[in-house]
């Protein structure tokens, strides 16, 4: 691909975070045409099912008429299976993270929770292209559920996967911990060596949380290098745009 492309994506979008994301997305509409791609959790931690937030549903319609992609990300965006038994498992489902939903699922498990979200995007009118899971963390039976699926596409924290084979993409993604100040620092320092590792990569992604916009510090950085990102010629699509650019038989690509 001659072309570099870029890939504005946020997370966990809910009625409880959406306020989060309000200044940051003002910042992004003003810097012209930059589509985003907003992962919608539908019952984000069982706290607020979207489908009962009217507004915020209408706030959705908006930016999809503006040229955005929603995507199902999940959903609870929480990992209630048992308790972990192995040492790995406690290392990915409690120091990587607590919000793994579809790591320990079996297909039938994944296949239910699966089939609800999409049922929510039907029952808001809204297309649907893409699952991304939680924390970019999904099971073997996460991977034949979307088989069966008539979803597009699928990620994790290196590639987009072109369903239902998932014939892998190039697609590094660069993200934060922003939960601590010392977590604010190194990502910084992670995410800048990444970026410059990349610089050169057909295909890179922004994948930003809603913690990430509660500080300045860390906000400041992602409209710094989203707006360098578009200085340097990157072409900013949503994920769906960008699958729908790319060739099956694009170099570099694999099963």
């Amino acid at each position: 691909m001659s072309e570099r492309h870029l890939l504005l994506v946020l997370h966990d979008v809910a009625p409880q975070t959406w306020a989060d994301y309000q200044r940051f997305v003002e910042m992004v509409d003003a810097l012209g045409n930059v589509p985003i791609t907003w992962l919608v959790v539908p019952d984000f931690h069982r706290r607020q099912p979207l489908t009962a937030h009217a507004e915020l549903c209408r706030k959705l319609d908006a930016r999809l008429a503006r040229g955005d992609e929603l995507a199902l990300h999940g959903y609870h965006h929480d990992d209630d299976a048992a308790p972990p038994r192995t040492p790995r498992d406690w290392l990915m489902r409690r120091v990587y993270t607590r919000e793994g939903e579809f790591y320990r699922l079996d297909q039938a498990q994944a296949r239910q929770r699966l089939e609800q979200g999409m049922e929510v995007f039907r029952r808001c009118g809204w297309p649907l292209h893409g699952f991304v899971p939680p924390a970019w963390l999904m099971s073997e039976g996460t991977r034949l559920a979307l088989r069966e699926t008539p979803l597009r596409y699928t990620s994790d924290l290196r590639h987009l996967y072109r369903l239902p084979d998932f014939q892998a993409i190039d697609a590094p993604g660069l993200t934060w911990s922003a939960r601590s100040r010392w977590r604010r620092g190194l990502s910084r320092l992670v995410c800048a060596g990444l970026a410059a590792c990349h610089r050169r990569a057909p295909l890179l992604r922004l994948g930003l949380h809603p913690v990430d916009m509660r500080h300045d510090f860390s906000r400041r950085y992602w409209v710094e290098l989203l707006v360098r990102l578009l200085e340097e010629g990157r072409q900013p699509l949503t994920k769906i745009g960008c699958l729908n650019r790319q060739s099956p038989q694009l170099p570099g690509a694999g099963a």
